[in-house]
Order: structure tokens, then C-alpha cells, then sequence
């Protein structure tokens, strides 16, 4: 057999010509969506393999109309529960046999806007978003587009959304200092623009409305997600004496956390023998620092495969899945108290 010339293009056409077949013969042999067993077929891939034939599934799956492909947007990848939720996309897109590639917006409209389209530009098959904000544009004009999409952690309460019970998340974490005897409760959520922020401050609120103990407004703090957020937060909490600070907190996120830690040793503060601490995310740096961090975990892989299936089958119902959360206690949250506070005039 001819071998074909070093460093040229096999093409179909060489394969079919060296086999003796036709081309669309030798097409339906390399198809591998298409498992023919037959001798013929054998033939034309062991021809196609010494040639070195590769077979352009770009351009096949083009002229079916798909690429196999999927946009994911992202506010930042230095942001680690960003960073294992793409991952978490890979494998589940991986699975379905579709490729993952990843845009970042900055948390910015104009340019999450743009890294959509930019993503649109290249035939993505559909677009996961974990950008969304409340009242956002972009999902209501993925809808009126018909763009096959889906919301993934964050949901503006439209758009097909696989994300964790945030509701539930909040709750189980003040219910938990609840517990162990706290009254005296603060609570640093996420922004107000986010669905995770305002969800789980409402499962915060119901855990302490439910155990009786009113919620002080000044210790209901709306922050960023970032590890300098949680330090500017807790230093606002913290800083007071101790008969005016809360003895626990719940931080929405691990970075959050990860700053009123830092927060707390600035004003000689030990957790948890000072002040019990909850986050949220378990990340993997959670059980690993100094005073491992209890936290809340959400089951990122599900909320993947989720968002791929609300993709690949449009329009099924419910159109907003939730993932139930579980609370990770660990040292941080210390012990149960057995002394509360006065309560204040």
C-alpha cells in the first residue's frame, strides 16, 4: 500500500482510494458513532490507521449542525469553588462525550455578555453559565434567543438552573451553632445581587427565627466572596469587646471564612474557645488549615451532571433542580456552650 507523503493531510478521500471502496462507504466505516463489525469496515480502519487518518469530527459534527462542545462562563478561575465546578463540568461533560471550554466575565455584565458571545462564535452546542445575578439580561436573552443554556450555583428563578439548595445550606449551618448553644449569632452572606447570597441568608434567618433568637440587622452583613471581604466583615464584627461581639459566625463561603480566621487573630480572638465558625463550599483547603473549618458541602459533580442533562434534553421538568447540602462539622465550631449571654434591654 502507498503510504501517504510525511507531514501531508490524509484525507477521506486517500482512505477510500486505498481501501477500494467508495467515500461514503469509507465514511460509514470511521463513523465511530456507527459500530459495523463487518470485514469490509475492518478493512477500511486498519487502512485508515496505517495512513494515519484522523478523522475531522469538527467538521462532521458541523454538518449534522453540532460540535460537541460546550461554553462554560465563569466569574474567575482563581476562585477555588469556580475552579472544581468547571472541573466538575469537564468530567460530566466528558461523560456525555462533549468538550468543556471556559470564558471568565469578573463578575461584570458587559463582559459576561461578551464571553457568551464570544463562546457563540465557535458553535458552542450550549452555554453554562455560573455567572448569573439576580434581574441578570443574559439568561432572559439566552430564552428569547432559544440558546440551549443553563445556570449552574446561581439561578435568577428562570432559566434552567442546577445548583445547590442554598435555603437548606444557610439553614444548616446557623442551626448547627444553634445547637451547640449559641444565641449570640452573626451572619456575612454573600452579594445581594447573587442567589446564593440572599438564599442562604434566608435559610440563616429561618434557623434563627425558628430557635427564637432575633436577628440583629448590624450582624446581618452582605459581603464579596473573596478571603479580603471576610477580613474587612469580621474586623467590623470583631473589633467591638467582648460583651458586644458575636460568639459565632456563619460565613457564606470558605473565602469569607478564610478572612474573619485572619480577622479574629488581628483582635487576639481564638477560634473556636472565642468564637465559633461556619463556612460554606467545603473546600479542600477547608479540613487542612490550622483550625479545620466546618462547613457546609454541596455536591458539585451532581450539580454538573444535572446541568448537562437540562442541556442535552431542553425543556424538562423541574426546570430549577436543587442538590441537598450537608453540614461538615469540624473543629472550628467547637464545642457545645452551656452559658448564654444576658439578653440586652
Amino acid at each position: 500500500m502507498e503510504q501517504a507523503t510525511p507531514g501531508a493531510v490524509v484525507t477521506l478521500k486517500d482512505v477510500a482510494a486505498a481501501s477500494g471502496v467508495s467515500i461514503s462507504t469509507a465514511s460509514r466505516a470511521l463513523d465511530e458513532r456507527i459500530t459495523s463489525r463487518s470485514a469490509a469496515a475492518a478493512h477500511v480502519r486498519k487502512v485508515a490507521e496505517e495512513l494515519g487518518y484522523r478523522r475531522n469530527s469538527f467538521a462532521s459534527n458541523l454538518r449534522r449542525g453540532e460540535t460537541r462542545t460546550l461554553g462554560v462562563l465563569v466569574p474567575r478561575l482563581s476562585d477555588t469553588v469556580m475552579a472544581l465546578m468547571f472541573e466538575a463540568v469537564e468530567r460530566a461533560a466528558a461523560a456525555r462525550g462533549y468538550f468543556a471550554m471556559v470564558a471568565t466575565s469578573g463578575d461584570d455584565p458587559e463582559d459576561e455578555r461578551r464571553a457568551a458571545e464570544t463562546l457563540l462564535d465557535r458553535n458552542v452546542d450550549g452555554l453554562i453559565l455560573a455567572t448569573a445575578r439576580l434581574g441578570d439580561e443574559l439568561p432572559k436573552l439566552l430564552r428569547h434567543r432559544k440558546v440551549a443554556h443553563a445556570l449552574v450555583l446561581r439561578t435568577d428563578g428562570e432559566s434552567p438552573s442546577a445548583v445547590g439548595d442554598d435555603e437548606v445550606g444557610g439553614y444548616l449551618a446557623v442551626r448547627h451553632l444553634v445547637d451547640l448553644g449559641h444565641r449570640d449569632i452573626a451572619v456575612i452572606t454573600g452579594p445581594e445581587f447573587t442567589s446564593t447570597g440572599t438564599a442562604r441568608l434566608a435559610g440563616a434567618r429561618r434557623a434563627l427565627k425558628e430557635a427564637g433568637i432575633p436577628a440583629r440587622d448590624e450582624w446581618m452583613i452582605a459581603a464579596g466572596y473573596g478571603i479580603e471581604n471576610g477580613y474587612i466583615a469580621g474586623q467590623t464584627l470583631l473589633a467591638a469587646g467582648a460583651g458586644d461581639r458575636p460568639t459565632a459566625i456563619f460565613a457564606a463561603n470558605d473565602n469569607i471564612a478564610m478572612g474573619v480566621m485572619a480577622a479574629a487573630q488581628h483582635n487576639g480572638i481564638t477560634i473556636p474557645d472565642d468564637l465559633a465558625l461556619v463556612g460554606y463550599n467545603d473546600t479542600p483547603l477547608s479540613a487542612r488549615l490550622p483550625t479545620p473549618l466546618s462547613s457546609v458541602s454541596i455536591p458539585l459533580d451532581q450539580i454538573a451532571a444535572t446541568a448537562i442533562e437540562l442541556i442535552v434534553n431542553p425543556g424538562t421538568e423541574p426546570r430549577i433542580r436543587r442538590a441537598t447540602p450537608s453540614l461538615i462539622p469540624r473543629q472550628s465550631s467547637g464545642t457545645p456552650v452551656h452559658h448564654t449571654r444576658a439578653a440586652k434591654p
